[in-house]
């Protein structure tokens, strides 16, 4: 099973770095934000870093990067970090540190990109979270799964293809969850891999 975790914390230190180094500094951000405000008020969110669908913060767009590390509340931290430490790994050993990050990095964006442009509504929408490049890792796996059948056991693509149709349907039913973020960043996650992986 690919996405069992069997590393200690040392092995999974050096095996995947740049995953470790999301992780680090999403709780870091959480901890900062906590002794400096609330990471449930919009307001500290904005002022570090958060998307806001409305100019002028829509303009900024170092936003679209730094939110994707910024987390509401320590459930929503707790379950985007759980999903990156147990999805993240085989994905990053695959592509690369670097080539790894270009893509979690260009998820995230375009998962923020998809909220700016598409996204209407009778009030304005504070975007935070790591989900927009976790969809992008869940499309990649869901590409090996369509087009490189082997590389993926069974129980493997079993598991990706229920995260997925539940992750969705979690979006859409569930209040205050930023689909266009998961849609954006399956969608670019899942163009993005392709040339990547060539590469």
């Amino acid at each position: 099973m690919l996405f069992l975790r069997y590393e200690n914390f040392r092995q999974y230190l050096r095996w995947y770095p740049i995953t470790s180094i999301i992780l680090s500094i999403q709780l870091i951000m959480y901890v900062w934000m906590e002794i400096d405000g609330s990471t449930r008020d919009n307001l500290t969110l904005i002022r570090f870093g958060a998307l806001e669908n409305e100019l002028p913060y829509s303009g900024e767009y170092w936003r679209y990067f730094a939110s994707v590390f910024l987390h509401s509340g320590f459930d929503h931290l707790l379950f985007n970090s759980f999903s990156l430490f147990v999805f993240a790994p085989p994905l990053e050993r695959m592509l690369g540190k670097w080539k790894y990050c270009l893509f979690y990095l260009g998820s995230g964006f375009i998962g923020n990109l998809a909220t700016v442009l598409f996204f209407r509504g009778p009030e304005t929408v504070v975007s935070v979270g790591a989900s927009g490049a976790i969809y992008g890792i869940f499309a990649a796996y869901l590409f090996i799964a369509l087009f490189f059948k082997k590389a993926l056991d069974k129980q493997s693509s079993s598991t990706i293809m229920t995260v997925v149709v539940v992750g969705f349907i979690y979006s859409f039913l569930i209040p205050q969850v930023n689909y266009f973020a998961h849609i954006g960043g399956f969608i670019g996650g899942f163009l993005l891999f392709a040339p990547l992986l060539r590469r």
